[in-house]
């Protein structure tokens, strides 16, 4: 959602540059995963929502949930909590996430396939993404049979369409245009 984006902002940029100070940048991205991951819980939802629980006791919920240690991000939420923020968690830790790849030169990609990839074959495809894309990729896959073949990749907002159904799509547009 564009709303909670435009919310989550200033929220993930602040806590980013906390744990830049504290050098706590990959541990507090873990414990923001997992409370992203809760937050969006229907039964923790259904919790959060209830305006007769204090804001101390959700905190404390949720950080027992997420068995959370570090002072900082129980801070971090106690201050979400209170500007009645908590649903753009997911949000905040996407941003947060761009950030930490931005900050350490490093690109998410997500590799669609027709087939699972061996380790061999995205080994290879890895090392030729690095090279096309100048810039260390932290990669994730996802099988689509829809592409019949080949495989599709998308880098932040670029699309490389090397799928037998990208190749049959621009044949039909070439034709009927």
């Amino acid at each position: 959602m564009a709303e909670f984006a435009t919310i989550a902002r200033p929220y993930a940029k602040a806590l980013f540059n906390l744990a830049q100070e504290k050098n706590q940048i990959e541990s507090w991205l873990g414990g923001l995963e997992e409370l992203a991951a809760v937050v969006q819980n229907q039964k923790v939802i259904s919790f959060l929502e209830q305006p007769e629980i204090n804001t101390s006791e959700k905190v404390n919920v949720l950080a027992e949930l997420v068995e959370l240690k570090s002072d900082e991000l129980r801070n971090f939420i106690t201050v979400l909590a209170e500007q009645k923020r908590l649903p753009v968690l997911p949000e905040v830790y996407a941003q947060y996430q761009a950030l930490t790849l931005s900050f350490n030169h490093t690109k998410s990609a997500v590799i669609y396939s027709a087939y699972p990839l061996t380790e061999d074959q995205l080994a290879e495809l890895a090392e030729i993404l690095k090279k096309r894309f100048d810039s260390k990729l932290q990669i994730t896959t996802e099988v689509a049979p829809e592409l019949i073949g080949g495989v599709k990749v998308e880098v932040g907002d670029q699309v490389l369409d090397l799928s037998v159904r990208g190749k049959l799509n621009a044949l039909y547009a070439t034709m009927t245009n």
